[in-house]
């Protein structure tokens, strides 16, 4: 039997590194480009509709949102990559604040790096990974948007992904916050962690 989410809620933001939360509580940290699709992923995995907020407006996300699960552990939705909409000081900014709470969280478990399934992994993608990899920062990837294919097409994108990111095929995890699939997948390896 996989984790049932019975409560999520929003907790607090991080608009500057002294916002960044230092506790004891497990964390698993969401991260991708910004129209990658984290909020609707955080949304379905917690099946809280407006939980983590979407906009259509991509880069909208510049601060780092807390949310608590079961009272036990917690999401963090980290600020999207690759979109400039908001100028370069902003960016500056929030690139910082993110590599700040990458490298300092005691509580982060795992970073869920979100790759767009129908797209190749872009030079930001590439980056982030040999960055939690130099800093031996465990993550997986989730591929997002599986719905936009054919089922049948699902397991080559992800070996694809898996070959342009140089990462095992186990690594990728293919969801969709439309439908919920692998959602299951995902909450028992949550679970796993959380043990």
């Amino acid at each position: 039997m996989f984790m049932k989410i019975k409560s999520a809620k929003y907790l607090t933001s991080a608009v500057k590194s002294d916002g960044i939360l230092k506790d004891e509580v497990v964390e698993f940290a969401f991260v991708g480009r910004s129209n990658v699709g984290k909020s609707s992923l955080i949304n379905s995995l917690t099946g809280v509709k407006n939980l983590a907020k979407t906009s259509s407006t991509p880069g909208l996300t510049k601060m780092i949102n807390y949310f608590l699960i079961n009272d036990q552990f917690r999401f963090v939705d980290l600020p999207g990559y690759g979109y400039a909409k908001s100028g370069h000081k902003h960016i500056a900014n929030w690139a910082g604040l993110m590599e700040e709470y990458l490298l300092k969280s005691e509580s982060l478990k795992t970073v869920f790096v979100l790759v767009d399934c129908r797209h190749e992994p872009s030079e930001l993608d590439k980056m982030m990974l040999d960055f939690l990899n130099s800093y031996q920062i465990p993550y997986v990837i989730i591929a997002t948007k599986v719905d936009k294919l054919a089922k049948s097409k699902v397991p080559q994108a992800c070996s694809q992904l898996a070959k342009a990111l140089g990462v095992r095929k186990e690594m990728i995890f293919p969801y969709s916050s439309e439908s919920g699939f692998g959602k299951d997948k995902l909450l028992d390896y949550v679970e796993n962690v959380v043990k």
